[in-house]
C-alpha cells in the first residue's frame, strides 16, 4: 500500500516556473514506477511524465519534452517534477501516481493516486 501526497502547485505567469513534489508513504518507494499525469476541466486525464524504479529511465509526453523534468529521491520517499517555461495550456490539476513494474503512460495501469495538485498558468 502507497500513499501518495502531492505539493508545490500554484498560480505562475506564463513563462514562470514551478516544482511539483509528491511524497510517499511505505518503505519500499524505491521499487515503484511513479508518473505524473494531468487533468484540465472538461479533458481527459493525460500522461505527463514517468521514471521508473532502479535505474530511472524516464519518459515525457512530447508536449512537455524539454520543458519538464521528472527527477526521484529514493531516500526522501519523494517525486518531483520540475516545469519551466509554463504556458496557459499546462492549467490543470496535477496528479502523482505510483505503480509496480515497467514505466507505463496509461493512467488505468497506475494502482495508487495522489489528491492533486492546482497549477494555473496565466497568460
Amino acid at each position: 500500500q502507497v500513499q501518495l501526497v502531492e505539493s508545490g502547485g500554484g498560480l505562475v505567469q506564463a513563462g514562470g516556473s514551478l516544482r511539483l513534489s509528491c511524497a510517499a508513504s511505505g518503505r519500499t518507494f524505491s521499487r515503484y514506477t511513479m508518473g505524473w499525469f494531468r487533468q484540465a476541466p472538461g479533458k481527459e486525464r493525460e500522461f505527463v511524465a514517468v521514471i521508473s524504479w532502479g535505474v530511472g529511465i524516464t519518459d515525457y509526453a512530447n508536449s512537455v519534452k524539454g520543458r519538464f523534468t521528472i527527477s526521484r529521491d529514493n531516500a526522501k520517499n519523494t517525486v518531483y517534477l520540475q516545469m519551466n517555461s509554463l504556458k496557459p495550456e499546462d492549467t490543470a490539476v496535477y496528479y502523482c501516481a505510483a505503480r509496480e513494474g515497467p514505466p507505463r503512460t496509461s493512467h488505468p495501469l497506475y494502482d495508487y493516486w495522489g489528491q492533486g495538485t492546482q497549477v494555473t498558468v496565466s497568460s
